[in-house]
């Protein structure tokens, strides 16, 4: 079932203005809305596609007008050209591998993301570019064109790149510090606790990733068995009615010789009061200048 988009849902995916969108549309036809019987313009998935493949190409210094001259062939093939970044312009590749993503075209994210960890390095690569792709792909979500086979898609390809990276570091000897890094029930942020244990581990932490669905019993277990300097997990999804202070109070006072970093919104939400072994943390980032 296609999804139905105003021209203010194709401005915010594609950062075109709608004022020039609908310039396109009068001057070239480069854009052809349905309507409503109320005479509304509308657009479907197949229309995203196209304005987001007209956007890229204008982006990276096609002129619009050339663009209305090209066939679906030509687009489709240009479009490959600038994935390949034989003319892809820099700041613009979160909106090539969206296109690569929406077509599941496994071939040219492998590549658009292998060149820009070539020319900027992986973490480099995750500030400025994977965090940006997965807030693209959260505004797709809510619009309706993102999938969850597009969400699969993606987030195996990251999964598997961010291990691969992982697993080419080298290990430590002597680590400064010793952290686990775990995700309670029904938490979904696996690919943000693969990337901290990529940034710690290169900082000559030795880090112990439990994963998702851990039950409290196995986190106090864990820390007895590899006592950790620090322990990390998100709480966004989980005790939306359950208490949250609870669980953390009872965390704080098992292990209490360890210092439990948390991050996430139901902390915000719930005011949640810490104890003195646990800090609340507003991103990833602000990890290393704990440790």
């Amino acid at each position: 079932m296609s999804s139905v988009y105003s021209i203010k849902d194709l401005e915010k995916l594609s950062g075109i203005k709608a004022h020039t969108l609908r310039i396109w549309e009068k001057r070239y036809g480069i854009i052809k809305p349905k309507r409503t019987a109320n005479n509304i313009r509308y657009y479907l998935d197949e229309d995203i596609k196209h304005i987001l493949n007209i956007a890229l190409l204008n982006k990276n210094g096609h002129k619009i007008s050339k663009i209305a001259c090209m066939c679906n062939k030509e687009m489709s093939q240009a479009i490959k050209d600038l994935s390949l970044l034989s003319g892809l312009t820099a700041g613009n590749e979160v909106e090539a591998i969206t296109l690569s993503i929406l077509e599941l075209d496994q071939n040219r994210c492998k590549v658009i993301l292998d060149t820009i960890i070539e020319k900027k390095g992986f973490e480099v690569c995750i500030y400025e570019f994977i965090y940006p792709l997965l807030d693209k792909l959260s505004a797709l979500w809510f619009s309706g064109s993102f999938k969850a086979v597009h969400e699969s898609f993606i987030r195996n390809m990251l999964h598997n790149k961010v291990c691969a990276e992982i697993d080419q570091l080298e290990n430590i000897d002597n680590p400064k510090s010793k952290f686990i890094l775990f995700l309670s029930e029904k938490e979904n942020h696996e690919l943000s606790l693969l990337f901290l244990q990529y940034i710690l581990k290169k900082r000559n932490v030795q880090v112990i990733n439990l994963g998702s669905n851990i039950a409290v019993y196995d986190i106090i277990q864990a820390c007895e068995i590899y006592k950790p300097d620090y322990t990390f997990s998100i709480i966004n999804d989980t005790f939306v009615e359950d208490s949250l202070q609870s669980y953390v109070d009872f965390l704080s006072q098992h292990i209490s010789n360890v210092t439990m970093l948390f991050s996430g919104f139901q902390f915000v939400k719930q005011e949640i009061k810490l104890g003195k072994n646990c800090k609340y943390i507003e991103s990833l980032n602000a990890v290393e200048s704990i440790i």
